[in-house]
């Protein structure tokens, strides 16, 4: 069979979560995304949990070598600022900036797939937070693109999401639920970083830290997702005491 007749075969759902898994596998990322967007325009706007995982991997690990790079060029920008020729500052600040506009172009598709397809047709319970928080997510990164985004109020809309998705979890998830976890961790990440609050960053962590160590000694039953949940206390645990730390110098 040529290689243009395969490309013609139809492919089922499953055809197409196999594909992603071997992409995810390659770190072949945009491939995932694009498989689980054929899936989503085909098979209706609903994914699995293997799905949304998928989605929410290939996504994470995008942004996350993107936003590592831009680090990367601000260290260079501060530590050699003194010994840069003006050339050399003009070329690493378009460098920066089109960094930028590659995160700022992935966030925005993430927000529009949550917020047109994938948010209106999720059922109450872990869906519409693990989508929530997302959404949260990926609003915090662009506001964190100050020099793009200054006219924009994306601080407030990562908010929003956040508060949204917490009052959601509060009732629907119980205290150790890896969702909820990395809900509290993520929105307590915005307090620190967006808000620039350690103080309303520690409150929260350690409230839902707590909460989660009372819940896990108070059960009777074995927990779910046991070793995800303590991996998000680990971290949970570590910022913590890097944000008090914070706090005692200032």
């Amino acid at each position: 069979m040529s290689s243009q007749s395969q490309m013609n075969v139809t492919l089922s759902r499953l055809d197409r979560l196999y594909l992603a898994k071997v992409a995810d596998q390659a770190e072949r990322y945009e491939d995932v995304i694009t498989q689980l967007k054929d899936i989503i325009n085909t098979c209706g706007a609903q994914l699995t949990i293997d799905e949304r995982n998928l989605l929410s991997i290939a996504y994470k690990n995008l942004t996350a070598n993107l936003r590592s790079s831009w680090r990367t060029i601000d260290t260079l920008q501060k530590r050699e600022a003194l010994s840069s020729t003006r050339q050399q500052v003009k070329l690493m600040r378009v460098e920066k900036e089109l960094i930028e506009k590659d995160i700022d172009a992935l966030c925005r598709d993430v927000v529009g797939l949550l917020e047109r397809t994938l948010m209106p047709a999720a059922n109450d319970g872990e869906e519409k937070v693990f989508y929530s928080k997302m959404r949260g997510d990926y609003y915090r990164y662009l506001a964190e693109l100050t020099r793009l985004n200054a006219k924009e109020n994306l601080a407030s809309t990562a908010l929003e999401a956040y508060k949204f998705a917490y009052k959601h979890a509060l009732v629907t998830l119980p205290a150790t639920h890896p969702t909820r976890l990395g809900l509290a961790l993520n929105f307590a990440v915005y307090f620190h970083d967006i808000m620039r609050s350690p103080e309303r960053a520690c409150h929260l962590a350690k409230h839902a830290f707590d909460e989660a160590i009372a819940a896990a000694s108070e059960s009777s039953s074995k927990i779910a997702n046991l070793e995800d949940s303590l991996m998000i206390l680990q971290l949970m645990r570590d910022d913590l005491i890097l944000w008090q730390g914070e706090m005692g110098r200032d």
